[in-house]
């Protein structure tokens, strides 16, 4: 889920920032300004050269529109975002438009970033999602390329949101955990009716049950009590998103959907969170989704 999207002007990097001219030998407070001008401007990074782990402040001030350059700061400053990633959009002869960059993005990013922030319940709250994209006129110069970013749409966070420490306990469950809610939100249909579209709810539901499989083996290998507890909670969910997956019609689907979603509301999970030692405050965005 994505709170904005960003993207990359079609020009390059003009001049960075005009940095103040002295005026007065020992005046402190311009001496200031001009050192902090020329902070800023030896920061200054094109929006096409970020990589993955940078730390950034936006020139425009904002996380969304379209970006020239940005400030590449140290982690360790307060900074509005973070690169988490990024891909090439591929199989493309022509610009795919905004529309579908922006599609191409929401369904790339999610994964990618998990790559670099394994554990997204250890996010900041009101840190979100954002992607820089190329533009029809990028596209032109051959710029193909996606930036995932961490962002806060207001104010700043500091330090860097790589999990660097986590033990393969901590991995293996996350692994898992986080396939199961990409396969859930990845598939999920336009239609905001299930009638409208029973296979396309039929196919998400299959894609859930798989990742659940996968999740069950390795929370088996975890031999600790809340891990198993919820290993056998998710057992019951595997069945009931089995039974959606080949529901008859649409009356059996509701049956078998209603204890399937509800299987799957991350709160359940705290328990075993907290035993293994991360993040253990449901995500407000997700909260709101399974407080229906």
């Amino acid at each position: 889920m994505f709170s904005g999207v960003t993207s990359r002007s079609a020009r390059g990097m003009s001049a960075a920032v005009a940095l103040l001219a002295i005026g007065a030998v020992g005046c402190a407070d311009v001496i200031d300004s001009a050192k902090a001008g020329a902070k800023e401007a030896v920061r200054q990074r094109s929006v096409f050269s970020l990589s993955p782990g940078d730390c950034y402040n936006p020139n425009s001030g904002t996380t969304e529109g379209e970006e020239l350059a940005v400030e590449v700061v140290p982690c360790k400053e307060a900074h509005k975002g973070q690169v988490v990633g990024e891909f090439d959009i591929e199989g493309e002869s022509e610009y795919p438009g905004d529309d579908g960059a922006t599609k191409i993005a929401d369904e790339r990013c999610p994964a990618e970033s998990q790559k670099f922030v394994s554990d997204t319940w250890a996010v900041p709250a009101g840190v979100d999602l954002f992607y820089y994209y190329p533009t029809s006129e990028s596209w032109k110069t051959g710029d193909r390329a996606v930036s995932c970013t961490y962002a806060k749409e207001s104010g700043t966070f500091s330090g860097s949101l790589k999990n660097d420490s986590l033990t393969a306990d901590q991995l293996a469950y996350l692994k898992g955990s986080n396939g199961v809610y990409e396969a859930f939100w990845g598939n999920q249909p336009e239609a905001e009716q299930i009638e409208d579209d029973l296979a396309g709810y039929k196919k998400q539901a299959k894609a859930v049950s798989t990742a659940l499989g996968t999740h069950l083996t390795a929370l088996g290998k975890l031999d600790q009590p809340e891990a198993t507890k919820l290993r056998t909670q998710l057992e019951g969910t595997a069945d009931a998103w089995k039974d959606a997956s080949t529901a008859a019609g649409v009356d059996d689907f509701y049956i078998a959907y209603d204890l399937a979603f509800t299987g799957i509301d991350p709160s359940k999970t705290v328990a075993a969170r907290k035993e293994l030692k991360l993040a253990s405050t449901v995500p407000a965005d997700d909260a709101e989704v399974w407080a229906g």
